[in-house]
């Protein structure tokens, strides 16, 4: 990701530097200062976006400039050429916009569903409370700012294509069973299980986050006055390279025996193995109240022994050979191998 960066001409991961530093964010990161000490998610959150954590939480803008600049524009007016960087700077502002959305999406999944007649004393239900404000208010400041910077695009094309994949964010949040605190929980297979995991796996994630990378990279060779058909193919990389990642993460959570993986009890080898062998729902399903009641070594001992492994590694290299045969329409460049070199990365497990 670093090497990517240097393409194209300056880090990512300060790409929504602007916003970072406006009075509004700076007066909500002294609110947060309240918040240390106490439980509330929204600080590992906050930390994942200053210091860039494992996830790489910021990569999606770089990919849409990546993109931007491996497929290059065509018939377009050079005053609207940002040069250190090869691309549009309608390019870099959808790139942008991208990044906001995303860390919007982040900063509201930070939201705790507070039982009022549970155990929390008054003074963690203040933190809980006061942390709750501070993750909608600022995930909907960074929402509203990405809507405003689409609308100072005046592209109907791309304001329809990232109002779609925004919808498409929201609709992740009712996809699968989920507990309390709207952690998912696989749901229930038919009778006739055949591609119920790679169905129900595929439909949260790309409501997820594939939509919004497949269709900032679309948008981006729209730009640029690039066809239909290149068009299509910037889709396909975007959601098939984001599909690619999520298996990856979600196969180093199993691996790696992570205890996040309570948060994401429908990664995709737990899935894969429910197809195999739905008993493992009754120790799932105790995370109906709570993921924090099952036992989640021995859900990953369960696995680890099926099939959900392997079909895992498989789902990775699948999505990431779709990848690269999309981004084979694209000339030999830089930008192009830097892409390569993501989706070689993706699959080094």
């Amino acid at each position: 990701m670093s090497e990517a960066e240097k393409i194209v001409g300056y880090p990512t991961s300060f790409l929504s530097l602007r916003w970072l530093l406006s009075d509004e964010i700076a007066n909500i990161a002294l609110h947060l200062r309240k918040l240390v000490g106490s439980n509330h998610p929204l600080l590992k959150t906050a930390k994942n976006i200053i210091f860039n954590g494992h996830n790489n939480i910021q990569a999606f803008g770089l990919i849409v400039l990546l993109i931007s600049k491996a497929a290059g524009h065509l018939n377009v007016n050079h005053i609207e050429e940002d040069k250190s960087a090869g691309v549009l700077h309608s390019q870099r502002a959808l790139a942008e916009i991208t990044e906001m959305i995303r860390t919007s999406g982040l900063i509201h999944k930070g939201l705790v569903n507070i039982d009022v007649n549970g155990s929390l004393g008054a003074s963690e239900m203040d933190h809980m409370t006061f942390g709750n404000k501070i993750a909608l208010l600022s995930g909907d400041y960074l929402l509203s700012n990405s809507c405003a910077e689409l609308a100072a695009l005046r592209n109907q094309d791309i304001t329809f294509l990232i109002s779609s994949a925004l919808a498409d964010l929201a609709q992740a949040e009712f996809v699968a069973r989920r507990d309390n605190q709207n952690y998912p929980i696989p749901s229930i297979p038919p009778k006739d299980r055949t591609g119920y995991a790679l169905e129900e796996w595929e439909l949260l994630n790309i409501y997820g986050a594939g939509s919004l990378l497949g269709k900032s990279c679309q948008g981006t060779l729209k730009l640029a006055g690039h066809s239909n058909e290149i068009q299509e193919e910037g889709h396909k990389f975007g959601q098939h390279l984001s599909l690619a990642w999520q298996a990856y993460l979600d196969l180093a959570l199993c691996i790696n025996k992570d205890e996040a993986i309570l948060h994401n009890l429908c990664a995709a080898p737990i899935m894969f193995h429910v197809e195999h062998d739905p008993s493992i729902l009754v120790e799932l399903d105790k995370g109906l109240k709570s993921v924090e009641n099952v036992d989640y070594m021995k859900v990953l001992e369960i696995v680890t022994a099926g099939p959900g492994i392997e079909l895992t590694k498989e789902l990775v290299k699948e999505h990431s050979r779709r990848a690269m045969e999309a981004l084979n329409v694209f000339e030999e460049s830089d930008a192009r191998k830097a892409l390569s070199n993501i989706i070689a990365a993706i699959g080094d497990f």
